[in-house]
């Protein structure tokens, strides 16, 4: 297993994963953009289902800012594909349902849930420079406004 590349500005080792459009998301495959990484719980649910519309919304911009979108959560590809389809989404799910990449940047956590501890993906974005070093993240991420703050940063780095 890589180290976590939690710590800001540092390389974010190689991965690869299943996402939807029938392709493999390789990180290497995106060098010389900047990646936004969006971790959400679960497909069709209220606050994933506002921040993907959100992103979708902002997407022009930013592909503007040289940033490639995409989301991911433990579903599968099929759930990816029918949330893509509802949802018109402009760029791509992956699908980490043995949760590789969600332990790769530590956003499973402990959570209440019906005042059950159930284990989850933490509402968690990164954003990945164009040298492949971790530049941003936010954790525990509250929806109302918070893609804006992303594209801002975004800006910033372009």
């Amino acid at each position: 297993m890589a180290e976590s590349p939690s710590a800001l500005n540092l390389t974010v080792p190689e991965f690869s994963a299943a996402m939807t459009g029938d392709q493999t998301f390789r990180l290497s495959d995106y060098q010389g953009k900047a990646l936004v990484l969006y971790f959400y719980p679960k497909d069709n649910t209220p606050g994933c289902t506002t921040e993907s519309m959100q992103f979708r919304d902002l997407h022009p911009q930013f592909r503007a800012a040289n940033a490639e979108v995409f989301g991911i959560s433990r579903d599968s590809i099929r759930s990816h594909e029918g949330f893509k389809a509802k949802l018109e989404l402009p760029f791509e799910l992956i699908s980490d349902p043995d949760e590789t990449v969600c332990n790769l940047f530590d956003v499973m956590k402990m959570k209440t849930m019906y005042g059950k501890q159930v284990r989850g993906v933490e509402r968690s974005t990164f954003v990945i420079d164009a040298g492949g070093k971790l530049v941003k993240e936010w954790r525990g991420v509250k929806v109302p406004g918070h893609v804006d703050d992303v594209l801002e940063f975004v800006k910033a780095l372009a």
